[in-house]
């Protein structure tokens, strides 16, 4: 078994694997540490140039693109480590960075998973959107970061160096235990993409583990690779798998109406992005929530088939507080100021 297994999914990505693929192995490859490269049914030629460019990285190739979910299901069913590091193809890293991830692993059995610091690529002095300084949620399942509240982002002044348990790790540069990951069934392949790295670290609390930021390793997302931040099929993704999110982990008792609450937000989300973006950006958010309702029965099964004994739960890392309120209302757009205990 290697130790170390360092995964990039990759779809489409050859300009991204030829501006950062060589760093990454130049800065993580070692005797106890492999490179890996799963391709999601590429139809340019990343493998080609793969193959011709950096026979030391294996490559895993699957047969159609089953998004990042179902991609690395599949690419981890054919690794064998002890930690997985998944890493996006527009991340750029430094000496030692997977070495310092893995070491605070070793240090914290109890840790399913922990995630570096994450500045932007395009403004390395800020932090990056998908993570920045460490993931939280609200009591109504709206994802925000140390150093990221919905698209305020910080410059970053050393105010996040400090290392702290956070509710979710970034997909774009997560470490990840892979007995956790196995014990908690790996992603949930419904959700696609966006959403699925959230729900895994929820399961993984509630199965005991917890979940780290640690500021002294440091990497460079680019962000939006392969949809772009404000694209109508990244809004669908979002609003359709945090519903799917909540309705699979929240306890019962909180389950209904938070639902209700977000029908009724979301609807306002579409009244705002019928204005500013257009229809299309607001028919994502209608389809969200149809496809969501179509997987009602499904979701219904997993709350059957999944132990009821202290599995629902509402983690403590989940912030009380309603961040609409505390960011729109209370002018609180830095998480300095989301102050909850």
């Amino acid at each position: 078994m290697t130790r170390t297994a360092v995964v990039i999914l990759n779809w489409n990505g050859k300009a991204f694997l030829e501006q950062f693929l060589p760093d990454v192995v130049r800065n993580t490859l070692s005797p106890d540490t492999e490179v890996i490269v799963a391709d999601n049914g590429s139809e340019d030629d990343s493998v080609e140039w793969l193959t011709a460019n950096h026979p030391e990285v294996r490559i895993i190739r699957l047969d159609s693109n089953y998004g990042y979910a179902g991609g690395y299901n599949r690419a981890l069913e054919l690794t064998e480590a002890e930690y997985y590091i998944l890493l996006n193809s527009d991340v750029q890293v430094e000496p030692g960075w997977a070495e310092k991830l893995i070491t605070f692993m070793d240090m914290h059995p109890d840790v399913g998973a922990c995630q570096p610091k994450i500045r932007s690529y395009s403004n390395p002095s800020s932090f990056e959107y998908a993570g920045a300084a460490g993931g939280y949620i609200d009591r109504l399942g709206y994802p925000f970061c140390r150093g990221r509240v919905f698209d305020t982002l910080e410059e970053d002044h050393g105010q996040y160096d400090d290392t702290r348990e956070i509710f979710w790790a970034s997909g774009s540069c997560m470490v990840v235990r892979s007995t956790a990951f196995s014990q908690c069934d790996g992603f949930d392949e419904s959700f696609f993409v966006h959403m699925e790295e959230i729900d895994l670290c929820w399961r993984m609390q509630n199965a005991g583990y917890s979940v780290y930021y640690f500021p002294h390793s440091v990497v460079y997302h680019v962000g939006g690779g392969t949809l772009g931040y404000g694209s109508p099929s990244k809004i669908y993704y979002n609003f359709r798998n945090s519903l799917i999110m909540l309705a699979k982990n929240l306890p019962g008792k909180h389950l209904r109406r938070t639902l209700l609450a977000r029908q009724l937000l979301d609807g306002i989300a579409w009244l705002v992005l019928l204005i500013k973006q257009g229809r299309h950006a607001a028919a994502a958010v209608v389809r969200a929530h149809r496809d969501f309702h179509r997987q009602r029965t499904a979701i219904r099964t997993f709350r059957t088939l999944t132990p009821n004994t202290g599995f629902f739960n509402t983690p403590h890392t989940m912030m009380n507080k309603y961040l609409l309120f505390e960011y729109y209302i209370r002018g609180r757009k830095e998480f300095s100021g989301l102050m909850w205990n």
